[in-house]
Formats: structure tokens, C-alpha cells, sequence
């Protein structure tokens, strides 16, 4: 066999890019589909899970680096002439079909690539020797989920594309009966010799507009259903002295042994603060339901965790301490209310007033233990026991 094409077949270099980067996007479809189906009940399920996830990273990852291999090969080589050169539609379709399963063959996998670089912490590794994260990418919740978005959108349009090339494939072996397959699958020997007559450059130029216009299209569906899904922005409402103006809330926990990062959309906050005693009170009621963290969102928020469907509200109410210390940080010392349960917590954070204007920030460690949090999950390699929180806020005198 010819390592190069012809004008009746493909070559066994062509061939054997075709079937080997079919096999690992199919692979990745089905890997990515079974993953994201585990059950969440338990730790070893958990675990599952990562596993999961990391070879449909891989293999991912590995579709993509041979699918480049392979369009390079391509723009080296000729086309083999089509078989029935006057129906043009059908040419049209068949050529629209494979412009866009090339785009998504790349397009899809780069994604991945990107959502795993972006997402805050290391959930589900690509395995070794393929790498990890891209370079330049930053670690970007928001970004994150933008792009799980198209990436989760995508993989149903390249599936779609798939079938509609598979099919395209049997009706040329059962309808036709042309030998069309054997340009691709048998021997090429045996590939029927196609018209001399020569067809238009127009339509490949339409059908390759044509595939790049689907790639649009699912990002402005995927672009409408992550502004949709969006959690709500932080709030916090007016208090006895304070009010709120801006600020964030997140948490980070270790999860298969790295850390990942997440926050909180909506909460709210009650500050009563004297600058000159130095003290005051802080009431804060966070909404569980909001909190978005990566692609284990969901999990955290389930009932072997912070169980949101029961216990949609945590809260955090202290004291103000003034700084033990001339210049140290201020303590807020108090109860932290989390799934039902109540623990006595500190709060130290940093307090800057200018004005009519504060700025604060600060962080507290938690063991999740302390609140029945995961209790299921006794092993810290799979969720660290450790959690932190973190606020930045700016407030106004009222």
C-alpha cells in the first residue's frame, strides 16, 4: 500500500491517522460520558470519578497532538476525486461534515486542555507524559466555567457530526454500492477509478464556511447558557453602620491532593464597627446554593457535604476584637453555623479606614470534620480536612 494518497484512495499514512484519531476521540466521548454518570455516594466512588476524568484528559489530549499530526499531512497531500462529481449537494454536505469534524477534532480537545490550565486547583490530573496546564492560561474560576460551557456544548455537536459522517459512510456502502469505503477501509486496489471531470474550489471555500459557522454557532449556545447558569454576583445588604459595597468570599480545599479554589455568589453582611472603640459586631448569612467550585460544584453542594438542599444558609456571627497588638490585624471572634452544626471560630483580618471608606480582608481555617462535612471521606488524600475561607471586602459609613 501506497504511503501517499491517490486520486482513487487514501494512503496508509492518511489511513492510519483516520482510524487512530477516531478511535481516541470516541474513546474520549465515551470516557467523558461515563465520568461525568459515576455515582458521588462515597469516597472510593470519588475516586473513581478522578480517574475517570484524567484518562478522558489524556486520551483528550492525545487526539488532539495526533489530530494536528494529521491535518498537517493532509494540506501535503491530494484529495482522491469524488465518485459522483454532479451531486453537488451531496459534496456540499459530505464537505461541510468533514471541515467541521477537523475543526472539532481540534477545537474540542484544545478546549479541554484550556478548562483543565483554567480550573482553580488540580481536579483529575492528565497523565503523564502528555503535561498539564498551558502556558499563559490563568487560573480563573470564571474563565473556567465559560469554558466547561462550550466544551460540555461541543463534544454533542462533534457527536452529531460523527453520526452524520458515519451515516453518510453506510449509505455509500448499502445504498450506492459505489466502493466508496474501500478508499478508506479496504483495499485500495479496489477503489473504483472516479471522473476525470474536475470540481469547482467554490464549493469546498462555502463548505468550509459553512463548518466554521457551527463552531460559531455552539459557542454564542454554549456563551448564552454560561451567562444563564452564571451564579448570582456577591451582595451584602445595608447594616447598623456599615454597608457593603464590594467584596468576595471564597474557600479552598484540597481535592485529590491539590488545592482548589471556589466562592461563594451571594451573601450578605451586618457591620456595626465603632473606629474609635475599635470593636463592634458582624452578622454574615451566606447562601450555600451559590457557591460555585469548578467541576466538583455540584459534589460540595450535595449531601455528603455542605448538603444545600437541607441546609441552604450558613452564618457567622462575632464579636469585633480590637488588635491585641498595636498595627496587628483586628479578630472577629464568634460562631460559624455550617450544615446544622455550630462550632466556635476566629476570624483575624486586616482593617484600613480612610474616611468615609473601610477596606477588609481575611481568612480563617476550618476543619470540614468539625461539621460533619464528608464524614464519609476519612482519607485526606481524596478531600483535605482543612478548609479555608477567605473574604476582601469594601464598606461605606452609613
Amino acid at each position: 500500500m501506497d504511503a501517499r494518497n491517490s486520486t482513487r484512495a487514501y494512503g496508509g499514512i492518511a489511513r492510519l491517522f483516520h482510524w487512530t484519531v477516531a478511535a481516541l476521540i470516541l474513546a474520549a466521548i465515551a470516557l467523558g460520558l461515563y465520568a461525568g454518570n459515576l455515582p458521588r455516594g462515597n469516597e472510593a466512588q470519588l475516586q473513581a470519578i478522578f480517574a475517570a476524568f484524567s484518562w478522558h484528559k489524556t486520551v483528550g489530549v492525545a487526539a488532539l497532538l495526533l489530530a494536528l499530526l494529521r491535518i498537517l499531512w493532509t494540506l501535503t497531500q491530494r484529495k482522491p476525486r469524488p465518485l459522483h462529481p454532479g451531486r453537488r449537494l451531496e459534496l456540499f454536505v459530505a464537505e461541510a461534515v468533514h471541515w467541521a469534524l477537523w475543526i472539532g477534532m481540534v477545537i474540542m480537545p484544545l478546549t479541554g486542555w484550556l478548562l483543565h490550565s483554567a480550573a482553580p486547583g488540580g481536579f483529575s490530573r492528565i497523565l503523564w507524559p502528555l503535561g498539564q496546564r498551558l502556558p499563559f492560561v490563568p487560573q480563573d474560576a470564571a474563565l473556567s466555567e465559560r469554558i466547561a460551557h462550550f466544551h460540555s456544548t461541543g463534544w454533542w455537536v462533534l457527536a452529531g457530526l460523527i453520526v452524520l459522517h458515519v451515516a453518510g459512510a453506510l449509505k455509500h456502502a448499502f445504498i450506492d454500492r459505489d466502493g466508496t469505503l474501500s478508499r478508506m477501509a479496504g483495499d485500495p486496489a479496489k477503489a473504483p477509478e472516479p471522473p476525470a471531470s474536475q470540481v469547482s474550489t467554490l464549493p469546498h471555500l462555502l463548505a468550509a464556511i459553512a463548518a466554521i459557522v457551527i463552531w460559531i454557532g455552539t459557542a454564542i449556545i454554549a456563551a448564552s447558557g454560561a451567562e444563564t447558569a452564571a451564579p448570582v454576583a456577591a451582595t451584602a445588604q445595608p447594616a447598623a453602620g456599615w454597608a457593603v459595597e464590594q467584596g468576595a468570599l471564597g474557600i479552598e480545599v484540597a481535592q485529590g491532593g491539590s488545592p482548589i479554589s471556589g466562592q461563594f455568589g451571594s451573601w450578605q453582611a451586618a457591620i456595626d464597627y465603632d473606629p474609635d472603640a475599635r470593636g463592634g459586631h458582624v452578622a454574615v448569612k451566606i447562601d450555600i446554593t451559590s457557591l460555585s467550585l469548578g467541576a466538583v460544584s455540584d459534589n460540595a453542594k450535595g449531601p455528603d457535604f455542605l448538603n444545600a438542599t437541607q441546609f441552604p444558609t450558613a452564618e457567622f456571627k462575632a464579636d469585633i476584637l480590637p488588635p491585641a497588638t498595636e498595627g496587628g490585624p483586628h479578630l472577629a471572634r464568634g460562631t460559624l453555623s455550617i450544615a446544622g452544626k455550630s462550632v466556635p471560630a476566629e476570624l483575624p483580618f486586616s482593617l484600613e479606614i480612610a474616611g468615609e471608606e473601610a477596606k477588609a480582608k481575611g481568612e480563617m481555617k476550618i476543619d470540614r470534620r468539625d461539621f460533619g462535612i464528608g464524614a464519609g471521606y476519612a482519607d485526606e488524600s481524596t478531600v483535605g480536612f482543612p478548609v479555608t475561607i477567605r473574604f476582601d471586602l469594601t464598606a461605606k459609613r452609613q
